[in-house]
């Protein structure tokens, strides 16, 4: 928690015909993670990228590969995932019971991956509270999962600072990240309040500049940080 703001840019944003150049663009950049949305048109309305791409970004990139997984059966693919080699693994509370929650952070854990929980901006942060203890990060959606392009939703802040007092209160200290129209001037309503990673679509690769759009960003975030923390 408070660690330095990093960018997990989203290559839901990027362009597919020339995915591997805007994944070097990034991590030349400085990208924390590159950031994988896989939805499965069951859990979210929408079907994008699987364990195919997980297995080709990890051949041709050094960078953590942050692999957000918005399906209905994590218990059964987390495994094809752990194999295709996800550094980071984020399972949905929403999508199992608080059981099938615990088995899935132990299973991503034992695996030697990191382990992490995402909430819906309707989900109270409650629902993380039974694995807290045990994640390496979780995840607050600042708007509805599906689609990229979304304006952030207000009041998302509030929230990240709930997951800083909930973790403070039990002693542990989870990554923080923040997913959903986060760019130059959301970035440091989220920082503030404790984000430490932010995930970043349209706002890096639409940039005329992705580069310096990440760097911007990351600066922005990172001086919110330090004024927050003060």
């Amino acid at each position: 928690m408070f660690t330095p703001v990093r960018i997990c840019p989203s290559i839901l944003s990027a362009d597919f015909a020339h995915l591997g150049d805007d994944v070097a663009t990034v991590a030349a950049a400085g990208a924390g993670y590159i950031h994988i949305d896989v939805m499965d048109g069951h859990f979210v309305p929408n079907l994008t990228m699987g364990v195919p791409v997980v297995k080709q970004l990890k051949r041709c990139t050094d960078v953590p590969l942050d692999v957000h997984l918005m399906i209905s059966n994590p218990l059964t693919q987390l495994p094809w995932f752990i194999e295709a080699g996800a550094d980071m693994l984020t399972v949905h509370a929403e999508a199992v019971d608080e059981q099938g929650l615990a088995d899935a952070v132990r299973l991503i854990r034992d695996a030697g991956v990191q382990a992490a929980v995402a909430v819906k901006p309707a989900t109270p942060i409650s629902a993380v509270a039974p694995v807290i203890e045990e994640v390496d990060m979780v995840l607050v959606m600042s708007v509805e999962p599906g689609f990229s392009g979304q304006s952030y939703l207000e009041g998302s802040e509030d929230k990240v600072a709930e997951v800083v007092r909930m973790a403070r209160e039990r002693g542990c200290a989870p990554l923080i990240q923040v997913d959903g129209g986060i760019g130059r001037e959301t970035a440091p309503r989220v920082c503030a309040c404790g984000a430490d990673l932010l995930v970043c679509g349209n706002a890096v690769f639409g940039a005329d500049d992705p580069a310096q759009a990440l760097r911007d960003i990351q600066t922005c975030g990172q001086r919110a940080r330090k004024e927050g923390a003060a």
